[in-house]
């Protein structure tokens, strides 16, 4: 796969800092896409994990997934109200996708984090098998800052892998030629990458390996399965 066909799973909250003062709910959109090329849009099976983590505590979020069509696919949205201060990490473990170009399934963990007048736990880990770790805080970031994480499979930090890199093209930006597409960075021996973020909006870190297993594939042979770990940041412009 050339990163000009990189997937990346979204989980995008309405706000990534909820005021002390004003709505307290915050709406959340799950869609299976390319951001930076605005699609096309992947359908989305049911989700085995939707959540929040929060003070070290897991709360289910599957019964407030709401399905719906973006771009003639499956995709899905929520919302939440917050009640209590606290740094609090969106997750979903996504249905696995077959891509049958490259005979494989395409498994990307999600998570964002949204704080309500915390500043604490923004490193909190959900567990998945892959994840990306932030080593900066992942809010109250502004364009041009430099974002840093680290990232761990099973736990373990995982050194020289690749992080795919994309930005939610508001339709401003045409990129020159398909490198312009998808950032790539890796890892270095301790499993840590950084990247500056040149534009305000919402950026996709995406850290990709391979599963310890195969998954069976639709002729019922043994499938290769990409797994990804992604953390979304929203970088804002000084003014």
């Amino acid at each position: 796969m050339g990163t000009a066909e990189a997937h990346f799973q979204e989980i995008l909250p309405s706000a990534d800092i909820v005021p002390e003062e004003g709505p307290r709910t915050v709406s959340l959109d799950v869609v299976f896409t390319h951001p930076m090329e605005r699609g096309p849009t992947m359908d989305m099976g049911q989700p085995a994990q939707f959540g929040v983590l929060a003070k070290g505590k897991k709360t289910d979020l599957r019964g407030a997934l709401i399905k719906k069509d973006v771009n003639g696919k499956t995709a899905y949205g929520s919302s939440y109200h917050f009640t209590e201060p606290g740094d609090y990490v969106f997750y979903i473990e996504p249905a696995p996708f077959w891509e049958p170009a490259e005979k494989k399934y395409i498994l990307h963990y999600a998570k964002a984090v949204v704080d309500f007048g915390a500043g604490d736990d923004w490193d909190a880990l959900v567990g998945f098998p892959i994840e990306i770790q932030p080593l900066s805080r992942p809010y109250g970031i502004w364009t041009g800052n430099l974002f840093r994480g680290v990232v761990k499979k099973n736990g373990k930090p995982l050194a020289f892998s690749t992080v795919e890199i994309e930005w939610v093209n508001d339709g401003s930006v045409k990129a020159p030629a398909d490198p312009f597409v998808t950032q790539v960075v890796k890892t270095d021996a301790q499993g840590v990458f950084a990247y500056a973020m040149p534009r305000a909006g919402w950026w996709a870190f995406n850290a990709l390996t391979d599963a310890d297993k195969p998954i069976k594939g639709p002729d019922g042979k043994p499938a290769r399965v990409e797994i990804g770990g992604t953390i979304w940041v929203k970088a804002v412009d000084m003014k």
